[in-house]
């Protein structure tokens, strides 16, 4: 079997699909179809992983009283996060920040690390055992992807406690919480993000981030 080749206007494509990739936290309530959120779960189990490991675990949040409980705690901890902030303007500016989409988004989905699983045989992580988790993280990366290709947002909530997270939804001891997940349809577009579009943070340039030895 040969190997597909990509051309120039795939590969312009892929940049722009890069580009509009967006933390999305302004859902419409139009729910996320069946074979939708399948094929975001396949494109998740096509990222790389240590050992073959395949440590991503998904939980998909269907309680209402979950999703509130949840919420309730997010904004919790945004409000005590706020607090800690120096700066009054900056306060003031984190408060007029939407940092979630916990009531609205149609799908939500916390993502987990098994720090011990079977698969894989150890390979990779004797040294490194956090490969577990940039693994999930890469799995998390190819479902935003195949999300904003069909149109779908996704928003990462890390504004929470893990332990009262993962406490919460019961699941076993060895799975570490990477994320917190609102999936579905944006309000809107935008090809930059809220942060920088409200005045938070604006991109750096890239060569402040590439360094030489």
């Amino acid at each position: 079997m040969s190997a597909p080749e990509f051309d120039a206007a795939f590969r312009d494509r892929l940049d722009l699909l890069l580009h509009w990739r967006r933390d999305v936290r302004h859902f419409r309530r139009d729910p996320v179809a069946a074979e939708a959120m399948q094929a975001l779960f396949a494109a998740a189990a096509l990222a790389p992983s240590v050992g073959n490991a395949q440590p991503w675990r998904f939980v998909r949040l269907r309680s209402p009283g979950l999703r509130e409980t949840l919420a309730a705690h997010v904004d919790a901890a945004s409000a005590a996060a706020a607090d800690r902030l120096p700066d009054a303007a900056r306060r003031a500016q984190y408060a007029r920040l939407k940092l979630h989409g916990l009531r609205e988004a149609p799908e939500l989905l916390a993502v987990f690390s098994d720090e011990a699983p079977a698969a894989g045989h150890g390979l990779g992580r004797a040294t490194m055992p956090e490969m577990l988790r940039y693994s999930t993280v890469m799995a998390i990366h190819a479902m935003w992807l195949a999300a904003r290709a069909r149109g779908i947002g996704l928003g990462w909530v890390s504004i929470l406690d893990p332990a009262y997270v993962t406490a919460l939804l019961d699941v076993p001891a060895e799975w570490t919480l990477i994320a917190l997940l609102c999936i579905g349809y944006p309000e809107a577009p935008a090809a930059a993000p809220e942060l920088e579009r409200r005045g938070w943070q604006a991109r750096e340039p890239l060569a402040d981030r590439v360094i030489d030895r």
